[in-house]
């Protein structure tokens, strides 16, 4: 009798995380978090550095979120995942900035007497 024939279908490196790099991820996430609503409600700073705090703590949470949980920087091919993460930064780049422009574009185009309007039609149908 013949042996069954096995089929070696590739072999993949995966650039997988442990327990404790998921966890260090996790722990920091929420210490940025929980020091950027601690900051909001406190009202320890002036509006423009309260600003530029969130900011960077946003910047802080987002390398975080990239090193522990997507792993970014750990893989065997960088381009690719590389690739795929500038396409993303920039699809969320337009829908940002071109919510933010058609926002201040509409804005702009509305006379006050259509802001009262809309204000006093969203009040009246909220009750």
């Amino acid at each position: 009798m013949s042996e069954p024939q096995r089929a070696v279908v590739g072999s993949h490196e995966f650039s997988e995380g442990n327990l404790r790099t998921y966890v260090a991820g996790f722990g920091l996430s929420i210490v940025l978090t929980i020091s950027a609503y601690l900051l909001v409600v406190h009202h320890s700073l002036n509006r423009r550095a309260l600003i530029a705090v969130i900011i960077v703590l946003a910047l802080v949470q987002f390398l975080v979120q990239m090193m522990f949980f997507l792993r970014l920087g750990n893989e065997n091919k960088p381009r690719c995942k590389l690739l795929v993460f500038l396409f993303m930064i920039t699809v969320v780049g337009i829908l940002v900035f071109g919510s933010l422009w058609i926002m201040n574009n509409l804005n702009y185009r509305m006379t006050p007497s259509q802001i009262n309007n809309y204000v006093s039609n969203q009040s009246q149908d909220g009750l």
